[in-house]
């Protein structure tokens, strides 16, 4: 009888959550019929005119559509292969440290911008590489012309790959360090008997040791191709770069909010969702299948 009032007080724990996801994650899904409407805010969603895929067949037709799929792509496959390799060099590098007190403090000092919102770390990059900012009075003292650095459109993916890897590496670094602590300290101690040098013992040791790990974040991270990163795209971005800066979650922003297009910014948000849900399927059956790993 005990356990049956403790498990009633946990339900009521729960309660709260279930209350916010309702509200705020299934009663909107309603909303999702703006995509097949001409949408009117005066008429509401059910009395706008129903259209059927009209939104969609007029995504396709517009330039902007190509434009903002493939950046959202390009900046999410490079944000997913920079911070795979970066944080495993990083970690590898680390756990090398015989100091544990040098060790710890790095580990701060490389997981505090992951507390940090876009909206602050953005600033301070602006401030860097603005016209005037720091980066580029260095330029000046050898003799270089001032570079506007977050107007150039080649540019900015690459800015935005690396910021982010600046704000996130230190955190992805912890889950290989933790790896690294579970590979058996006597297959070092056999290997340095048996001759084998730093290279090999990082080859043949530690490497194959945190593959798995590798490779089940490899996949997880698949379901995130579509998320390029709005918060930190649109603290950063301007109409100088939206030829190669702008994505999905940004132009919908643009079109729906500020242009006042509902139905067509809904039909490209349905889209990315339907598409990303796919993803985040395959990547978990993957991981289940090649990993053993499972969440349900």
């Amino acid at each position: 009888m005990k356990n049956k009032g403790f498990s009633k007080h946990y339900y009521l724990m729960l309660l709260p959550g279930y209350i916010w996801l309702i509200m705020f994650s299934l009663v909107p899904i309603f909303g999702v019929l703006i995509a097949f409407e001409d949408y009117s805010p005066v008429q509401g969603v059910f009395g706008s005119e129903w259209i059927g895929l009209e939104n969609f067949r007029y995504m396709f037709t517009l330039n902007d559509s190509k434009i903002i799929f493939f950046n959202t792509i390009f900046i999410a496959v490079m944000k997913i292969i920079a911070q795979l390799i970066v944080p495993v060099i990083f970690a590898l590098l680390l756990h090398e440290v015989q100091s544990s007190i040098f060790k710890r403090w790095v580990q701060t000092l490389v997981y505090l911008p992951h507390f940090l919102s876009w909206v602050i770390l953005s600033g301070i990059i602006i401030d860097i590489l603005s016209y005037n900012g720091p980066v580029n009075n260095i330029l000046s003292i050898f003799g270089a012309e001032p570079v506007l650095f977050m107007g150039k459109p080649g540019l900015f993916p690459f800015l935005v790959v690396g910021s982010d890897v600046w704000k996130e590496f230190g955190f992805n670094t912890i889950i290989y360090l933790a790896a690294l602590t579970g590979i058996n300290p006597a297959l070092y101690e056999a290997s340095a008997l048996d001759g084998a040098n730093r290279w090999r013992r990082l080859l043949h040791i530690t490497l194959p040791g945190i593959a798995p790990t590798i490779f089940l974040l490899l996949i997880l991270s698949l379901g995130n191709v579509l998320n390029a990163g709005f918060d930190q795209i649109f603290n950063l971005y301007n109409p100088l770069v939206y030829s190669t800066g702008d994505i999905i979650d940004t132009w919908v922003y643009r079109e729906g909010l500020l242009n006042m297009q509902y139905g067509l910014a809904t039909a490209v948000g349905l889209l990315k969702s339907a598409v990303g849900l796919i993803l985040i399927t395959i990547s978990y059956s993957l991981a289940n299948k090649f990993t053993n790993y499972r969440i349900f």
